[in-house]
């Protein structure tokens, strides 16, 4: 494997938890715009990407591949559980 495509294995790896992290992260600015105005996107976006990677490192350990529903469904707790304390818990 060249390095080129070592780096889109890798990219290619780790887009999911970074878009989904994104999209949610774009979903809760835009349903709770009042009460998230002091809550920067790029937070939300950055915690929630950081917990669908561990998540994913996690599947990787844990079942050995990527792709399956177990995985998929861990990706989707890591991504949400940091963004949720983000709104639940902020000062």
């Amino acid at each position: 494997m060249s390095p080129l495509d070592a780096f889109w294995h890798v990219a290619n790896l780790l887009l999911p938890p970074w878009a989904l992290a994104a999209l949610l992260a774009g979903a809760i600015k835009g349903a709770w715009w009042r009460s998230t105005r002091t809550l920067a996107w790029r937070r939300l976006w950055l915690w929630g990407g950081l917990g669908g990677s561990v998540a994913l490192g996690l599947t990787l350990a844990w079942l050995g591949r990527d792709g399956r529903m177990a995985g998929y469904a861990l990706l989707l707790l890591g991504v949400a559980l940091p963004q949720w304390w983000l709104l639940s818990f902020r000062r």
